[in-house]
């Protein structure tokens, strides 16, 4: 057992509170792992949106995980004490999708990741007065000093890479650039526009570039976004709130060649699957309530679909990812602000009025 301080979350409308809570010896296929960063992504805000009902908290959220491998439970091979690594979504490994190389498409992926308990229904972390907390967050529940993963997902990396940019690569940033590169498998010369431009679409767009896109439409209602966008490699911005909308995205001519949807709202899906050429994809990741319609005429040589983690296999997508980075065509790190992990509440807020993109807790010294 390890003492650890992690962020709470005990009411819907209350503030994260900074507790003690006491994390499990890693069990078969478990990891202890010291976290050093954490990012917020919006799918962290379910957590706080009871949707999963009355005994999902009090919770240990976060999914975005990056640290050091600190002990292993029996029969892991994958990782051992001192190897640095990113914490990302989990999944079964038995299924037919994860056999075949789809894990983002696990029969259990619901189970295993928004439950946040193992698929058995068990956690492993329990409060100071040892009740028992929702701990398994994807897997992970990493807005924690400490926390346990399985090798499945953990992704191994280099030592020399700063530890604590790279816990966004298991969530937010693989989702955008997956979207791009394995779901729509952009073409150089293709175009696309992207439908909300926070860290998953900014990181669509810079997959996009980095794939030889013609043309790469941001569309986004917040102006300082939009400005984010072009800076990383849009060649349009476009207001979302604009009446002529469709129009200023196909600046004349037949429509775009994919389009990526972060916002989960109606109207902005409902545009992304209009504006599409023929052929066209669409690739809808936005994790909202709302619904959108569109008649069967409407999807003539039209794709539409819904994609989890970018369908990304981590252990190959993320280290693609940060080859990338190296070379100068991925630059996420400039989507990140940092705070300590006792200023969580700040960063939330922070990011709710958008003057942050991508926030990352650090739990204390990298290595």
């Amino acid at each position: 057992m390890t003492e650890s301080r992690a962020a709470v979350l005990r009411d819907t409308a209350a503030a994260f509170s900074i507790e003690t809570v006491t994390v499990d010896a890693p069990g078969p296929g478990e990891a202890l792992v010291r976290v050093v960063g954490a990012g917020m992504c919006h799918t962290d805000q379910l957590g706080r949106a009871g949707v999963f009902g009355e005994t999902f908290l009090p919770a240990v959220l976060g999914h975005e995980g990056s640290g050091v491998v600190e002990a292993v439970g029996p029969g892991v091979t994958a990782v051992e004490p001192g190897d640095h690594v990113v914490l990302t979504f989990e999944y079964c490994g038995k299924c037919p999708a994860c056999i075949s190389g789809a894990p983002a498409n696990c029969a259990l992926f619901e189970l295993s990741n928004l439950t946040g308990l193992r698929p058995d229904g068990t956690g492993s972390a329990k409060d100071a007065s040892g009740a028992p907390l929702t701990s398994r967050w994807f897997g992970q529940s990493s807005f924690a000093e400490y926390t346990l993963a399985t090798e499945r997902n953990m992704v191994k990396v280099d030592k020399d890479i700063p530890l604590a940019l790279l816990g966004p690569l298991g969530c937010g940033i693989q989702t955008g650039a997956g979207a791009v590169l394995n779901s729509a498998k952009l073409s150089p010369g293709e175009s696309i526009a992207v439908f909300g431009v926070g860290a998953v679409g900014l990181a669509a767009i810079m997959a996009a570039k980095a794939s030889g896109a013609s043309d790469i439409v941001a569309v986004d209602l917040n102006p300082a976004r939009r400005e984010a966008a072009l800076e990383l490699g849009a060649t349009r911005a476009v207001d979302g709130a604009d009446p002529n909308l469709a129009a200023e995205i196909r600046a004349g001519g037949p429509g775009v060649d994919i389009t990526f949807d972060t916002t989960g709202v109606t109207a902005a899906m409902s545009a992304a699957v209009d504006v599409l050429n023929r052929p066209g994809r669409c690739i809808l990741v936005g994790a909202g309530m709302d619904m959108f319609t569109v008649h069967p005429a409407g999807l003539v040589g039209k794709t539409v679909t819904y994609v989890y983690e970018g369908d990304a296999i981590p252990q190959l997508f993320i280290p693609r990812l940060i080859g990338l980075w190296k070379q100068g065509l991925f630059p996420f790190d400039k989507l990140i602000t940092s705070y300590p992990l006792d200023q969580i509440n700040q960063a939330e807020a922070d990011t709710h009025k958008g003057t942050v993109i991508k926030p990352v807790l650090l739990m204390g010294p990298e290595a």
